[in-house]
């Protein structure tokens, strides 16, 4: 039975030490009480007490961390089935699956590109995150010698993927200390790879022949003290594997079925030859409810539109998205280019600097931090102000970039251009376009002198 935010506060240590990461015990306990939260992260728990929190305060699907350092990738961890109920939390990793049978320059090709492209949006960098390594030559050397090369080259968030153990075992020792993700245990070696994974303190994928198999494997394991487990169901066309997720996501979160309460990994890259419809496919699990997503190859014409909508479906439905706040520069500005501002709130930066890239006119924008407000909105609240953007102007160093002072404001902001004069005493304020769509004819009539 499920224990309140009180009943698990009264049994922490009330010490109130932070190193959990959250202020207090009592705020901890709240976020054990509703899964959002490892009791693992207290370390002053008593042994008696860690006994009985542990399985009330187990989050339904358990988050699992693959690989070490900046570069692990968290899955696992929802509370929700819905986005708009809370919010998704740790966002599904996609990944890229690299065979031992292919060419180096191939392999060389797609591992350059998997580790240098990446795109900038709202402050955010978008990339792919882990790298599956198969083996489908039989040849544990030729396995292993692809181990070695991808992890020399800097990429460490790994999934190891062999039906035989005894490659495994090996691969995971040449992998050393990175925790590579081992793929999978079956019915046929679910005990041995089990003593692999905890011998080696790696986190372990099963793969079922259907959901009942798989929940069968990922109770042999947990009766093995394995945690950190992730579910492959077995299903390789797109509508089974639809099913069983949503499936897995239910019986975990409704139905608290222990068994199925882990991440998944699905394999759009074996269910069609066709690039366009792997990405189609990808997309259909980033919503419903992918853990990893594994393509047969990361380029920009499926990279940029999967995380693109990760980030979307992952950012908090409760608060705005938002840009950081800084000095952007747009067509390479010089020290008579124009300056504008304007709020942070994502959608605003996005057709503002759209506008401008357009113009082809050098400018530089400044980006105000309004936490995510909108022009008006941010107004209205008080936070895109004189008194809140005047500081930020002499403070953020676009004085030493320019020679002359005129700043533009967004024209549905033109009420505070008075108090602004009285503010930025030094600069002459000027009034910009209300609409987005008249920011370039505004841009090529404007003058520094």
């Amino acid at each position: 039975m499920a224990l309140s935010g009180i009943q698990i506060f009264k049994m922490l240590p009330n010490t109130n030490c932070q190193e959990c990461g959250v202020p207090t015990c009592m705020a901890f306990a709240m976020k054990l009480a509703a899964g959002q939260a490892e009791l693992d992260s207290c370390p002053y728990v008593s042994d008696e007490a860690r006994e009985k929190l542990e399985e009330a305060s187990a989050p339904p699907i358990r988050p699992v961390v693959i690989g070490t350092g900046d570069s692990a990738l968290k899955v696992g961890g929802e509370t929700v089935i819905f986005r708009h109920e809370k919010t998704f939390v740790n966002k599904p990793g996609i990944g890229l699956l690299i065979t031992d049978t292919m060419d180096e320059a191939e392999v060389d090709k797609k591992l350059k590109t998997f580790k240098e492209l990446e795109y900038d949006r709202v402050g955010m960098k978008l990339k792919a995150d882990i790298v599956a390594l198969k083996d489908t030559s039989g040849d544990p050397e030729k396995f292993l010698k692809l181990v070695e090369k991808v992890k020399n080259m800097g990429l460490t968030t790994l999934v190891l993927m062999s039906d035989k153990p005894e490659v495994l075992a090996k691969a995971v020792k040449a992998a050393g200390d990175i925790r590579p993700l081992i793929y999978a245990a079956t019915d046929e070696n679910v005990e041995e790879l089990g003593k692999l994974a905890l011998e080696n303190n790696c986190p372990i994928a099963v793969r079922g022949k259907d959901l009942e198999n798989a929940a069968e494997l990922t109770s042999k394991l947990a009766d093995m003290k394995l945690k950190d487990i992730v579910i492959d169901t077995g299903a390789r066309e797109i509508r089974q594997a639809f099913q069983d997720h949503i499936a897995v996501r239910r019986a975990a979160l409704v139905d608290k079925f222990r068994p199925l309460g882990f991440p998944t990994i699905v394999f759009p890259c074996d269910m069609t030859d066709d690039p366009i419809q792997e990405t189609v496919f990808a997309s259909t699990f980033i919503p419903k409810y992918g853990g990893i997503i594994i393509l047969s190859e990361v380029d920009g014409h499926n990279l940029f539109p999967l995380s693109v909508q990760r980030m979307n479906i992952y950012t908090d439905p409760q608060r705005p998205m938002a840009t950081t706040e800084g000095i952007y520069e747009i067509n390479n500005p010089d020290e008579n280019s124009p300056v504008l501002i304007t709020s942070n709130f994502a959608l605003t930066y996005f057709i503002v600097s759209g506008e401008v890239e357009s113009s082809r006119v050098p400018s530089w924008l400044l980006i105000k931090d309004t936490e995510g407000l909108s022009v008006l909105t941010a107004w209205a609240a008080g936070k895109f102000v004189a008194d809140a953007i005047a500081p930020f102007v002499k403070k953020c160093g676009i004085e030493d970039k320019i020679k002359h002072r005129k700043i533009v404001i967004p024209g549905a902001a033109a009420t505070i251009s008075g108090d602004l004069d009285e503010e930025l005493t030094d600069w002459e304020v000027q009034i910009g376009p209300r609409e987005g769509a008249h920011i370039t004819p505004f841009l090529k009539n404007w003058k520094a002198a």
